[in-house]
């Protein structure tokens, strides 16, 4: 085994007024990393370069997703961001207008770890 996930969050987010799949994919993902912190990087010594994260977000027109500028929001990690069918597209009956709807799932993926120990920090 080349990698090992050890970490996947999940998302959703929507665009309301603008059908931008792209703002709804953008959403989706800060919702999934919002309340994820990783300290093990400084615990066990790890450089965040060592991790690959991959996003799948999904919607129903993947294809206008701007997959590349989703991929420069994700502050650690080599990146790449896919877009698959997913999420769900609402369309209001009055106005004739489409809420986009968009989930997403960040993984990431580090090399096999034998034996982490936790660095203790000097008093």
């Amino acid at each position: 085994m080349s990698e090992q996930r050890f970490i996947i969050e999940m998302g959703t987010g929507n665009d309301q007024y603008g059908q931008d799949y792209t703002k709804a994919a953008a959403r989706a993902i800060e919702d999934a990393i919002r309340h994820s912190s990783l300290p093990i990087f400084e615990a066990v010594g790890l450089s965040h370069d060592q991790m690959r994260v991959q996003v799948t977000v999904g919607v129903q027109e993947p294809e206008a997703v701007d997959c590349a500028a989703l991929a420069t929001k994700l502050p650690r990690g080599r990146v790449t961001v896919r877009a698959v069918l997913g999420g769900l597209n609402v369309p209001n009956p009055d106005t004739g207008g489409v809420i986009v709807i968009a989930s997403a799932a960040v993984e990431a993926f580090l090399p096999p770890q034998d034996g982490w120990v936790l660095q203790r920090k000097a008093d």
